[in-house]
């Protein structure tokens, strides 16, 4: 049987029910967040953080907002998602507003890479 989503999971996807549908999936001990497939946010120790590209990534800097960091070979890596802003869990349409920018950005991702692996083959 299927462990349930832990409280803040299933707290983080009611703020985003005006995306909906979206949905949560179990990976690296929290959660990747999805939208039609597409993983946009991802949930580790109780922290959201969104996925973001060269154009928004200052959009969260801005706001002293973390990335997503994790140890690799004793290293600190780096990925291109960074922390929900607070403001956020306090209102679903600011939730909507970052939430959809993330899932634009995730979709423009998908779709590149999908262009790249095309061109190999």
């Amino acid at each position: 049987m299927a462990k349930p989503l832990s409280e803040f999971a299933q707290f983080c996807l009611e703020m985003m029910a005006l995306l909906a549908p979206v949905s949560a999936k179990r990976m690296f001990g929290g959660y990747g967040i999805y939208k039609n497939g597409v993983m946009f946010a991802l949930i580790v120790n109780d922290v959201l953080y969104f996925k973001t590209n060269l154009n928004t990534k200052s959009l969260f800097i801005e706001k002293q907002l973390e990335p997503f960091t994790y140890q690799k070979q004793g290293k600190t890596q780096t990925i291109a998602y960074y922390q929900c802003p607070e403001e956020a869990f306090d209102d679903e349409t600011i939730m909507l507003s970052w939430a959809k920018t993330a899932y634009l950005v995730a979709i423009e991702a998908a779709s590149s890479e999908n262009k790249h692996k095309s061109k190999i083959v």
